[in-house]
Parts: C-alpha cells; structure tokens; sequence
C-alpha cells in the first residue's frame, strides 16, 4: 500500500502531472504553482493542496494523485506519558491503516512535524516543554503545515481552554482518559473532513 504523500519534488510534481520538470519549475519560479525552498538550499517543495490546485486550474486528471489516498494515514502521537503513548501505538498498529511516529517533547514534535510531514498530530495539551497551544499556533502558522489536522487529548482543561485550543488550530478535542477506538474514529473523521475540504 502506497505511502500518502503531502510534498513533492519538482520531478515528482512533473511525473505526476505527465508535463516536464522544467516546466514545472518554471512554474513555480513565476508563481503558478505555490511551494517554497527549503531554507539554505535550491530544493524546492510543492505541498499537495498546491499540486491539486494546479493541475485543476490546467484540467490535469487527479488519477496518479488518487493512487495516494488508499494509503496509510501519517500519525504523530506527541505525549510524555509512555503508557498513553504505548496504547494508543499498539491500538493504531493493529487498525492497519496508519503510519505512525511520537515525540515526548513540544521540540521533538517540531522535528518530527518537518520530517514525518504527518496527517494528523495527536497532541497532549500539558507537555513538559511547551502547552498545547503554542504547538497549534506555529504549526498552523506555516503553511506548509496547514494539511495537518491536531487532535488535543487532556484530562485537565476547562471549556474556555477548549475553545482557545480551537481558535489556535486544533481540529478536535478529546478528553482523558479516553476509548481508544474513539480515537481511530476522530483520526478517520478528521482526515475524511480535511480531503473533502481539499477536494471541494
């Protein structure tokens, strides 16, 4: 099963779009197809939405982009509490239809974030490092990142919170402790929700 896929190279842009990789660097050199550079380098990077978006605006048919979406679900778990962590990696695993990465840490996360390039992040709202606000805020400041739908998990917030953690990005809030295949649920929903948004 194929890997979901959130950000291509130039070549990957151009072999799913059938057109050459000059053209398409062309492209996102005259703004046509929105990406950015990696910082410190000359690589560029298209995120998925872009892609969609681009091969719309020039009727490109979507199929090699469709093969994608029967793939695994990227999951980062970003909680301190390893027994948490240890069940929520085993009930995942065992679904099948997710990719999974953790973090213990607000900073490995953010590692973790540019590298994994996950789905979806579930995010404990008390980190040793950081809250679960900031780690909303700045992911869904940069819009490389703005694919990744963020899951609060919690045992000790209030309604207000809750609301601030929604106003910061986060896409769904689920209390501690919580049914695990409650989880799995919220995963799928979240997603689903993010591609129809995508696709609309």
């Amino acid at each position: 099963m194929e890997k979901i896929k959130n950000l291509f190279t130039t070549g990957e842009a151009a072999e799913i779009c059938g057109i050459s990789q000059q053209t398409i660097i062309r492209c996102f050199d005259s703004n046509k197809l929105e990406g950015f550079r990696i910082p410190g380098s000359k690589f560029r990077r298209i995120p998925r939405e872009s892609l969609v978006k681009f091969m719309k605006e020039n009727s490109i048919p979507l199929d090699n982009l469709e093969v994608e979406k029967n793939g695994k679900i990227k999951v980062l778990i970003v909680d301190d509490d390893a027994e948490i962590v240890e069940l929520m990696v085993d009930v995942l695993n065992r679904d099948g239809r997710m990719e999974l990465r953790t973090a213990a840490s607000g900073y490995d996360a953010g590692l973790l974030t540019q590298q994994f390039m996950p789905d979806v992040i579930i995010l404990d709202y008390m980190l040793p490092d950081v809250n679960g606000n900031i780690v909303c805020q700045t992911i869904k400041r940069n819009p490389v990142f703005e694919h990744i739908k963020i899951i609060i998990v919690s045992g000790v917030v209030n309604q207000e919170e809750i609301e601030d953690l929604l106003n910061a990005g986060a896409a769904e809030f689920i209390k501690k402790p919580f049914n695990i295949s409650e989880l799995v649920e919220r995963i799928l929903t979240v997603v689903e929700t993010g591609r129809l948004h995508a696709v609309s």
